[in-house]
């Protein structure tokens, strides 16, 4: 069993609380992403998983056994930095091959280990060059094979491809997951990335201010945001907010927006009662809005603002009201800025957030 588990951990540096009151469990050969903006204390948790970091407060726990205060090379875990840190003056081969021999193995499994894991990266041609030879992809795939040789128990990757293009970031985040599903080890990666986070990992803890916020499956955390800023921090676009006030008329609930009314589901409608302040956000995906040339019953009146065609489908900044919005629409639907569509928005998508403490709160 490689389960991770961090208990109630703090770490500061002077005054700043980088990691604070931390709890997170890693289950055995689970692909968990730390995701949050710069600064939030993603990088500082991995470090003190590591060992790199000496915790403040709390304990860290690496299948049955207590790491807390061991040094890194007992920790049985592998770590990938961001900065690729290959050794220029060493080949491939030597590369791959310096963990295992600093565990002093045999040399005949020194070879068969850094064979496996060179052709699990699809470098196995490459072994006798050095670093200055390759492609930044290529040596990136150095630095996970040298990691993977070891077999750790835990692998830890600090924001692995951040120094690489688009395109190549694209390729390799495939190559990484199929990897990852393969070697089948506990894994714990570090990204400000959503969409790596979204399409790597199998759970997702969304930190900020040294905290996690939310600890879920990627679908629960973009469909089902913990709280304001997870909604605005989660997806392209980030998810729309309208300020609204709970109002009861004919003894049914309405929100009120500047935009025009919004008539809750009945589950919703009776969570809405119970609040204490009639102040609510509207949360809503762009692509959990329908948009109209027409008025209909139950839209809302918006103005066009701004056409982004984006080959797959069109995304439309709106006014309305007080806020602007962003839309989803397919990608022939006619629209130019100044016309007035009218939006429905899916009632049963909506996050309701209280207003004060920006809780993001579910009928069900």
């Amino acid at each position: 069993m490689a389960e991770i588990r961090v208990e109630n951990v703090r770490k500061t540096f002077g005054k700043v609380k980088a990691v604070w009151d931390v709890n997170l469990n890693v289950r055995d050969r689970e692909f968990t992403v730390l995701l949050g903006p710069s600064g939030c204390g993603k990088t500082t948790l991995l470090r003190c998983i590591a060992g790199l970091e000496q915790v403040d407060q709390g304990r860290i726990f690496i299948g049955d056994r207590d790491v807390t205060d061991l040094p890194p090379r007992r920790r049985q875990l592998a770590m990938v930095f961001q900065s690729y840190a290959v050794f220029p003056h060493l080949t491939v081969f030597e590369n791959i091959a310096f963990g295992l021999r600093m565990q002093h193995k045999p040399k005949d499994e020194i070879e068969k280990q850094v064979q496996s894991a060179a052709k699990l990266l699809h470098i196995e041609e490459l072994l006798d060059r050095y670093p200055a030879q390759l492609s930044g992809g290529q040596r990136q795939r150095v630095a996970v094979a040298r990691a993977i040789a070891v077999q750790p128990q835990v692998l830890l990757l600090d924001e692995p491809l951040s120094n690489l293009d688009a395109l190549l970031r694209l390729e390799m985040r495939a190559e990484l997951k199929r990897l990852l599903e393969e070697i089948e080890t506990t894994t714990l990666y570090v990204t400000h990335d959503q969409v790596e986070a979204m399409s790597l990992g199998d759970r997702i803890a969304v930190m900020r201010d040294g905290q996690i916020l939310q600890y879920d499956t990627p679908l629960n955390v973009y469909n089902r945001p913990a709280n304001l800023f997870i909604g605005g921090f989660i997806g392209t676009p980030p998810m729309n907010f309208l300020e609204g006030e709970i109002r009861t008329e004919d003894d049914r609930v309405v929100v009120h927006t500047g935009g025009g009314d919004i008539y809750p589901p009945p589950k919703a409608q009776a969570m809405l009662r119970q609040l204490k302040e009639p102040e609510v956000l509207v949360g809503i995906r762009a692509e959990n809005i329908e948009t109209l040339h027409t008025p209909a019953e139950g839209t809302l009146q918006a103005e066009v603002l701004v056409v982004e065609p984006l080959g797959s489908h069109n995304l439309i900044t709106m006014q309305l009201g007080p806020e602007q919005i962003k839309v989803n629409t397919d990608a022939d639907f006619k629209a130019q800025p100044g016309q007035t569509l009218w939006l429905r928005l899916n009632a049963d998508k909506i996050c309701w957030i209280e207003k004060s403490s920006g809780r993001a709160m579910y009928p069900d």
